[in-house]
């Protein structure tokens, strides 16, 4: 699509930065939108217009962006002097700048919501879509009283996500998209300096605010698959020549499902299969689990209530992780009793501070 268009000028040559690229996007696209299928408009027009719409580049920026526009898209010059341009007589009606409300609300929700997971290449060429998606739903009442109206709420203390270095992400992102190795500049929690490491990117996981890379190292035989923090990137090169090795079989439903993102707790690492798929038995008092009645802890959940002692026994299979011991902790005097003994150790340590 227009990321392929000719930059101008305005913007340094071969040097990519969010602000430029976007900039240059939704000009290219404005340009696009002033123009008919019917009538020639000419380039001084077209700049005045621009203009118009807070867009300061010269006229001979707007004769290069149509000129490039022309190689991806049916539209025409003519040979007049200033010279004038427009939509070909027979330009298919999905080529023009057309967008029903209904598309505009799914695009605005897309760009709130998942921008930050979608790769470069891919964000690059959404910019027009989500541009041309905020103005035709800048006059619709309805659609704007829906968006006010829905909301994707954590289920947790809301936090500020990380910042995390834009060319960094932007390399990791293109790595994966193509299936390259990377070398990286990566600072672990509660290192100072960074250590270099050569990956094999394979997948991106946001957990609550913040964004890992999940990798194998090039030189581990083992394939063991590791979890980077992309805040913790500093400096990260796409090896072109290098193809990233992913482990057999690897499929990401199956390795989130297994509990791979749960992060290990100390008292756990000796546990057969680092406790993963283990019977717990939760023992709350009166009905505090009954909102694990609707969203369940796994398929195989049982709910048994005491009238008589006034109790809820819930019993299933879970990965045993510190997600697992926190979430414990957050009902507090409420939850009698835990099974086996050591998550109950772990989330009673964890009480106390320790």
């Amino acid at each position: 699509m227009m990321t392929d268009m000719t930059k101008s000028k305005d913007t340094t040559q071969n040097q990519r930065t969010p602000n430029n690229s976007t900039a240059t996007t939704a000009r290219q696209w404005e340009l696009l939108n002033l123009l008919e299928r019917g009538s020639w408009r000419g380039t001084h027009h077209l700049h005045e217009q621009l203009s118009l719409a807070n867009f300061d580049v010269s006229l001979r920026t707007v004769q290069r962006d149509l000129n490039a526009l022309s190689k991806r898209f049916p539209i025409e010059k003519n040979n007049a002097k200033p010279q004038g341009w427009r939509w070909k007589e027979d330009a298919p009606v999905q080529s023009l700048p057309h967008m029903n409300l209904s598309q505009a609300v799914a695009f605005n929700m897309v760009e709130a919501n998942l921008a930050q997971l979608l790769p470069p290449a891919i964000l690059d060429e959404l910019f027009p879509w989500f541009d041309l998606a905020r103005r035709q739903l800048k006059d619709s009442k309805i659609t704007h009283n829906w968006l006010d109206r829905v909301r994707i709420e954590p289920a947790t203390q809301p936090l500020i996500a990380p910042e995390i270095c834009r060319e960094c992400k932007d390399s990791i992102y293109q790595a994966i998209f193509y299936e390259r190795q990377i070398t990286a500049c990566y600072t672990r929690r509660n290192k100072d300096n960074p250590g270099e490491y050569v990956l094999n990117p394979i997948a991106i996981v946001q957990r609550g605010v913040v964004i890992y890379l999940l990798a194998t190292k090039v030189d581990d035989v083992q394939q063991i698959i590791r979890t980077f923090a992309l805040h913790r990137f500093t400096e990260v090169t796409v090896d072109e020549d290098s193809k990233a090795v992913i482990p057999d079989n690897f499929d990401l439903t199956s390795y989130l499902d297994s509990g791979g993102m749960g992060f290990a707790h100390y008292l756990f690492k000796d546990l057969p299969n680092h406790g993963k798929n283990t019977k717990i038995t939760l023992v709350f008092n009166g009905k505090a689990g009954t909102s694990l009645t609707e969203s369940r802890l796994s398929e195989d959940q049982i709910v048994t209530d005491d009238e008589e002692h006034n109790t809820q026994t819930i019993t299933a299979t879970v990965n045993l992780t510190s997600q697992l011991v926190w979430w414990l902790r957050g009902f507090g005097k409420k939850l009698i009793s835990i099974e086996p003994e050591i998550l109950e150790r772990a989330v009673k340590q964890d009480e106390a501070g320790m």
